[in-house]
């Protein structure tokens, strides 16, 4: 009997089902993904802001198929395959897509070398300081390590809301800061409903940017209906989910 996650939908549904057919052609880009995954729609966020062409593959992480484990060797999502060349973690794969196709506008990086490097100084603290206690607060049974890890995700987004300028977190262009905290942005309804977290303790700022988030054409189309990512969500929410960043947040590690 395979284990509790490989039992999800097998399928993107509702706005995303229509971007998954239409990119069923092979392509030199090809993009490996599993919908319900909040890093694989940072890299789809990303192909579809550029327009990059590319061919999705959908991959259940948690039945490691021989060719995606032969180019992606932890047998994560999100990876692409580039040149016969396997690249994978989320971030990563949206600056390749910068750096390979320089042609495809817009850019989601600043062009400016300091502005590029304040934009990686974020997107480190998105990975560092908000998706751990965010992680927490979804998997901690005990009402004290929710409370706690429920303290922890308001001091980053407080941080975080202090440098947004609005309506994106550089202003009227959509950056790949933006890219990175999207899916989580989008996802808080599960912790709202669950875990007592509510945007308005966070601030006015930030409630602004997550409205102008989700209201984001290419977040829309990367989406699936809730009723399915509720069903995953459930396993995370009592702690049942054996998911690597499900594992590490268990074990007090740093989630790979």
């Amino acid at each position: 009997m395979g284990i509790p996650d490989e039992q999800i939908h097998p399928t993107a549904t509702g706005e995303a089902t229509k971007l998954v057919a239409a990119h069923q052609e092979p392509q030199d880009l090809v993009f490996y993904a599993g919908w319900f995954c909040p890093y694989v729609q940072r890299s789809w966020i990303t192909l579809e802001e550029r327009g990059i062409p590319y061919q999705y593959k959908e991959v259940n992480p948690y039945k490691k198929e021989p060719h995606f484990l032969a180019i992606n060797p932890k047998g994560l999502v999100p990876a692409v395959e580039y040149g016969g060349k396997a690249i994978y973690e989320s971030l990563i794969i949206c600056e390749f897509l910068e750096d390979a196709y320089p042609e495809y506008k817009p850019h989601l990086l600043p062009e400016q070398p300091i502005d590029k490097a304040i934009a990686r100084i974020w997107l480190d603290f998105i990975s560092k300081s908000f998706i751990p206690p965010n992680q927490r607060l979804i998997q901690a049974q005990e009402k004290e390590k929710q409370d706690a890890a429920r303290s922890q995700v308001y001091d980053a987004l407080r941080t975080f809301s202090e440098k947004i300028k609005g309506p994106y977190f550089f202003g009227e262009e959509f950056s790949l800061v933006d890219v990175a905290i999207a899916p989580w942005v989008v996802r808080d309804y599960i912790t709202t409903e669950h875990r007592g977290f509510k945007r308005e303790e966070v601030g006015e700022k930030w409630v602004k940017y997550a409205a102008a988030i989700e209201k984001r054409d290419s977040i829309i189309k990367t989406s699936s209906l809730k009723e399915h990512y509720t069903e995953i969500y459930g396993r995370y929410l009592r702690d049942e989910a054996q998911s690597e960043a499900a594992k590490a947040t268990r074990e007090g590690r740093v989630i790979p």
